[in-house]
């Protein structure tokens, strides 16, 4: 399926190992600690693939759990897909395992540090706030929204992330609300579901990505500035002869 690797279905199945298709590309980590630099639209483009690849994962009961740029390569062919089920569930594990924490902690919702176990288990959304924390990477260059997160270090999530478009001017608006409620502390203030978050994708990149900028007067023509500069001064000038010529004595 576009956005995943293929599996190969082995005719006399074994726990022990899965074998999947080979495909030659860069990972999302990589291109980043390399300083590759994304359009806002190849942006948009590749979170949209990902989105799409984890609410089909999702239709099937499976959660990924460890979403991150490691885990999201780009193929040499052009197409984004992600990698890793090595921790998925697929919700037919015991209780007690699926209540193990996984993945890794700057990408895990901050609930899943609850002591609550019923509260910490990984869940479709789990995925779609590391989706976040990956797309903001993606857009500033590799920040993350809240830092490096140790497990248990929840105090991290007390203030809300910078938005991207402070760190890169170019991104619109509304790709800024949607990161941001992608990655919002509170889990009420989150997309729900996968589809969802495509929708807002969608109707934010029918539109125009940025307005064009005003370039200054003195950049386009600084002739002209400079022939307005000595005009005003020159009237200034005649004003003030006329005054000093022209003022009443006594």
């Amino acid at each position: 399926a576009r956005g995943w690797v293929k599996v190969f279905e082995p005719h006399q199945p074994t726990a022990f190992y899965t074998l999947f298709e080979w495909h030659a590309g860069t990972t999302l980590g990589a291109m980043l600690a390399g300083k590759h630099h994304f359009t806002v639209h190849d942006i948009i483009e590749g979170a949209t693939t990902v989105a799409r690849s984890l609410g089909r994962l999702h239709q099937h009961g499976v959660i990924h759990r460890d979403i991150k740029p490691d885990n999201v390569q780009l193929g040499d062919d052009g197409l984004w897909r992600v990698l890793d089920l090595g921790v998925a569930l697929s919700g037919k594990e015991p209780q007690a395992l699926r209540e193990l924490h996984a993945g890794t902690p700057s990408y895990m919702n901050p609930e899943q540090w609850s002591a609550v176990p019923s509260e910490s288990m990984a869940n479709p959304q789990s995925d779609l706030f590391a989706l976040g924390v990956t797309l903001y990477q993606w857009l500033t260059g590799g920040r993350l929204p809240y830092g490096d997160i140790e497990p248990y270090q929840t105090a991290r999530y007390r203030r809300d992330p910078v938005a991207p478009s402070r760190i890169r001017p170019d991104v619109p608006i509304w790709l800024d609300h949607i990161v941001l409620k992608a990655v919002a502390r509170d889990p009420k203030l989150r997309f729900e579901t996968a589809e969802e978050l495509l929708l807002a994708l969608d109707r934010g990149a029918s539109r125009p990505l940025s307005a064009p900028h005003a370039t200054p007067l003195m950049a386009r023509d600084p002739v002209v500035l400079w022939q307005i500069a000595l005009g005003m001064s020159v009237l200034f000038n005649l004003l003030l002869i006329y005054w000093l010529a022209f003022l009443p004595r006594t």
